[in-house]
């Protein structure tokens, strides 16, 4: 069966395969920050960036509705980089969900003023990820590389500032290393969001993550879970969808919220 549909899946695998291998990494950091929606934060504030490009009268593959897009997303990192090393009364997470609804809000109301807004909206949220072209595989997974191998050169450091026990360690750099996390991850939400889609790019970042921390311990074990767990849900999330002529996107979001209903119940004792 899935031999049938290989000619048509092949290239949207191979983008499921570069979108989990960072998202994963990156979605385990989040969790461990405890700022769960500052993904969806930042992909719908680059959604945003193109909403404005789009308005424009850029297309989506235009490389200006890109940077334009990233320009948006950076103006995001940099606000919660400083949220995060600022001790305030309101808590970062509020930051990250006004800012969510903010620009959700805006991106509505840009799209109500254009003859095929529901169109454009439908295709920041779900992505077309199906559609996706070599060129695009190849040009993300060059940009993931370059920010992975940024990451793993500099693991220690990324690592304590994201646990807030051990930043401290970091003394006058923890805002730096904030900043250069949060900058990264600007890169790779908005790269993503031109391929999958709002809510696609967040399952991949918090679903598999999530799904690791039920079942092993230390970073190397949930990587490893995290992108079997991405895999198969984008597998099986594909083939749903063109045996049923479902949504790609949106096929991949509800196979991974089974996935993880399926973990959760057969998760190993203690683990509550």
């Amino acid at each position: 069966m899935i031999l049938e549909y290989f000619d048509i899946i092949i290239w949207p695998l191979m983008a499921a395969f570069v979108l989990t291998g960072i998202h994963v990494y990156l979605g385990l950091h989040v969790v461990t920050r405890g700022v769960i929606f500052v993904d969806l934060a930042l992909a719908q504030v680059a959604a945003l960036g193109m909403a404005v490009g789009v308005l424009l009268g850029f297309d989506h593959a235009e490389g200006t509705m890109y940077f334009l897009a990233l320009g948006f997303t950076f103006l995001g990192a940099l606000l919660f980089s400083y949220t995060r090393s600022v001790n305030e009364r309101v808590p970062q997470e509020a930051i990250i969900g006004i800012t969510y609804v903010v620009s959700a809000a805006a991106m509505i109301l840009l799209f109500s003023k254009s003859p095929e807004g529901a169109e454009h909206l439908n295709h920041l949220l779900v992505g077309s990820i199906l559609f996706v072209t070599p060129k695009e595989v190849f040009q993300t997974f060059m940009l993931y590389a370059v920010i992975g191998g940024f990451h793993w050169r500099f693991r220690t450091e990324f690592l304590a500032v994201s646990d807030s026990q051990n930043s401290g360690k970091l003394a006058v750099n923890r805002r730096l290393w904030d900043f250069l996390f949060y900058i990264t991850f600007g890169f790779v939400v908005t790269s993503s969001v031109k391929i999958a889609g709002v809510l696609l790019v967040f399952s991949f970042l918090i679903v598999p993550a999530i799904g690791a921390l039920l079942f092993v311990e230390g970073i190397s074990s949930r990587l490893i879970f995290g992108w079997i767990f991405g895999l198969v849900g984008s597998i099986l999330g594909m083939l749903a969808s063109l045996l049923l002529d479902i949504p790609t996107g949106a096929a991949i979001v509800v196979t991974f919220g089974f996935m993880l209903v399926i973990a959760w119940l057969f998760r190993p004792k203690g683990t509550d």
